[in-house]
């Protein structure tokens, strides 16, 4: 009988001890999620912005950005890919908490988070083939089918002359796709961010593409921040001025 009351005995210790673990476990899990600053980002932002492998970020301006600024707020970077029509959903459930390469006229209700300054600035431009003639305004466009990002949104009168069926839009998988339709003419053009459209260019050097001279939309690009973030909001505002102030963001841009 006495070996079978220690036997119990150290059975119900092995069971606290077991439970202690567990609960430590759970607590220093929590301590680490708390000191994680989660960076949203779309793959179809393409590089410079991002560069994606397998759905998970490894380089880019915004990887950069992230790290930099986390680091300088005690935090560690953790990056969650976004779709461009989750993003709302997702910073307000706290999925992530910062998404950058962003502006208040591209959300539904962008009154919901709070915004930094504008940290650098972008135009949407067009990619056309070189036999094709220079298209010089909106106009121009009608009639005509145009390569877009899914979700993306793009100056009020283009989105009105989508809904208009003046320009048929066609969203795109990839860059590579829309290189080779337009290359072969089944695509009369081709809408992005100057800076990926460049990066693009310079991969495919012998592709018959080139930048249309007009500029569709000129914009401020800016960090968006979840009602959910982690670190108050003053004081990743004032660490993104000090990138900003300091060349770090424009270093990071030309890098990339």
């Amino acid at each position: 009988m006495f070996y079978t009351h220690v036997g119990k005995q150290l059975t119900l210790w092995a069971s606290i001890v077991r439970g202690l673990i567990t609960s430590l476990f759970f607590i220093c899990s929590l301590t680490v999620s708390a000191h994680e600053l989660r960076w949203g980002f779309a793959s179809a932002d393409g590089q410079p912005y991002v560069e994606v492998r397998e759905h998970q970020l490894h380089g880019g301006f915004i990887y950069e950005l992230g790290r930099v600024a986390s680091q300088r707020l005690g935090y560690k970077a953790d990056f969650v890919e976004t779709p461009n029509k989750r993003i709302e959903e997702f910073m307000h459930r706290g999925r992530i908490h910062v998404i950058c390469n962003n502006n208040p006229q591209w959300m539904k209700n962008p009154e919901r988070f709070h915004w930094s300054e504008a940290l650098y600035s972008e135009e949407d431009v067009l990619l056309v083939h070189r036999q094709r003639q220079p298209i010089t305004d909106l106009e121009g466009l009608y009639g005509k089918t145009l390569g877009t990002q899914l979700g993306y949104i793009y100056s009020p009168a283009l989105m009105d002359a989508f809904t208009q069926k003046k320009i048929v839009r066609q969203n795109l998988r990839d860059y590579s796709t829309g290189i080779n339709l337009l290359s072969m003419h089944r695509l009369d053009a081709m809408i992005d961010m100057r800076r990926p459209v460049t990066h693009q260019l310079n991969k495919h050097p012998d592709a018959p593409v080139q930048i249309n001279p007009w500029v569709i939309d000129r914009y401020d690009m800016h960090c968006a921040f979840s009602p959910k973030l982690p670190v108050s909001a003053d004081k990743l505002d004032e660490v993104l001025n000090e990138l900003r102030e300091e060349g770090v963001i424009e270093k990071l841009l030309n890098k990339n």
